[in-house]
């Protein structure tokens, strides 16, 4: 059908301002994370964290048996959530979870703690070995949004405290973020340490592509003054360097809610002095993810903890909003451009496209439009960044039609990057409308 007039709420190339509203606390690849299966409906989440034993997965050198992973990653998806995975060696009042054929080759493990021996070279082998295979087989997979690095120390958490002297060689250290490095360029990988060039033991990362995960937060996160303190998350990073410390504008931080904090954390009055103010350990530590079982516990929050939790949780992370919208037409093509601001903490990492629709009245969608442009790289701060379209209107019915914007899920099931507009969802569920135009 030819197209006689086109009206829109705004004239061409003026812009038309956008309504902000907060965007949804259950917004994917950020949030609070439950352990696999057990978040239910108790508070919004987007992801799911489970352990893997190493045993579970190594069968022999070099064979692997990759239907543990495959069984949590197919459930967790199915709820249309991503996963974060981290495998692990040593698990303390749990069975090592060293490899049989290294346990029957003679590899040690300390019967006290389930350390094994980390400068067995067989042992190194096999780690090595593993990132490799893991990577070729996950690297990328949209089921899973963020990795652990593990594999080295108590939980996985690159550390033998208190016996220091069973940690792993700076040699073994290396070689797994070597392998890592190589392995996975797409999947974020996260470090539980940031470690500076001149770290007297450990294996410098701090130019290495890694996130980092701080698994005490709002206990062991800010800065306190206290020479004990140094291990708090910011004054490691600090330690570090600079390249730590701006580590979140390229690469996530994520972490966990320490227990003794779960829950009483988003309490007005959290009753203990140890634990640290959650809205500014998330400023300063740009956290985009955290695991918790406080608000997925068998006994529901509160109303009052549940809106507390809400509003802190939803400053975590990217907090997208569009402003306005500008348009130009040339015969039937239609010429749209946006600005993008970003008002939390973080970017968002993953290169999910965005995609343009025209929708009608009753949100049904008539025609899209892919880009290769994605919300990567766009920083809390900085001036909005644009984003345009070119869109051809020849054909479409007569009648109003809306221009839409969506960032969609990879996963089947998975919920859409949502805006902090109050026209979100408006006529279509996931996508943004923009401006109205009229087709005669």
């Amino acid at each position: 059908m030819l197209m006689a007039r086109l009206f829109l709420t705004a004239a061409p190339g003026v812009e038309r301002a956008l309504e902000f509203a907060p965007a949804p606390v259950g917004n994917p690849l950020k949030g609070l994370v439950p352990y696999a299966g057990r978040g239910g409906e108790r508070f919004p989440h987007s992801m799911e964290f489970s352990y893997v034993a190493l045993s579970d997965l190594v069968t022999s050198e070099k064979t692997y048996r990759w239907e543990p992973v495959e069984g949590l990653l197919d459930a967790i998806s199915g709820r249309g959530h991503q996963a974060i995975l981290r495998v692990y060696v040593e698990y303390p009042k749990k069975p090592s979870a060293l490899p049989t054929y290294l346990v029957e080759s003679g590899v040690k493990v300390f019967p006290d703690t389930g350390t094994p021996d980390y400068t067995d070279a067989r042992l190194r082998q096999c780690l090595t070995d593993f990132i490799a295979a893991f990577g070729a087989q996950y690297d990328g997979d949209p089921r899973l949004g963020f990795l652990t690095a593990g594999l080295l120390g108590k939980w996985g958490e690159w550390h033998t405290y208190p016996e220091a002297a069973r940690w792993a060689p700076r040699a073994l250290q290396e070689a797994v973020l070597d392998a890592y490095e190589k392995a996975f360029t797409k999947t974020p990988v996260l470090l539980r340490y940031p470690i500076g060039a001149q770290h007297p033991a450990d294996a410098p990362n701090t130019d290495r592509p890694f996130g980092y995960h701080d698994d005490s937060f709002a206990w062991g996160t800010l800065d306190t003054g206290r020479k004990d303190d140094s291990w708090f998350f910011i004054p490691s990073l600090r330690a570090a360097g600079p390249n730590a410390v701006d580590k979140w504008k390229t690469r996530p931080i994520g972490g966990e809610i320490r227990p003794e904090a779960w829950g009483k954390v988003f309490d007005q009055n959290p009753g203990d002095p140890r634990i640290q103010n959650f809205a500014l350990c998330v400023r300063e530590t740009h956290v985009t993810w955290l695991m918790d079982s406080g608000m997925f516990g068998n006994e529901p929050a509160d109303a009052a903890r549940r809106a507390r939790a809400g509003e802190a949780v939803r400053a975590m992370g990217y907090t997208f909003h569009i402003p306005g919208i500008r348009w130009s037409r040339k015969g039937t093509l239609l010429e749209a451009a946006v600005r993008i601001e970003n008002r939390g903490v973080a970017p968002f990492y993953a290169p999910w496209p965005l995609e343009w629709a025209l929708l009608d009245d009753r949100g049904k969608v008539l025609q899209t439009q892919s880009t290769d442009t994605d919300l990567t790289r766009i920083l809390p701060g900085e001036p909005a960044a644009e984003r345009t379209v070119g869109i051809d209107l020849a054909g479409l019915p007569a009648g109003s039609h809306h221009l839409a914007l969506r960032v969609a899920n990879p996963l089947p099931h998975g919920a859409p990057v949502r805006f902090a507009n109050a026209t979100q969802d408006q006529h279509a569920s996931g996508w943004l409308t923009l401006v109205e135009i009229e087709l005669d």
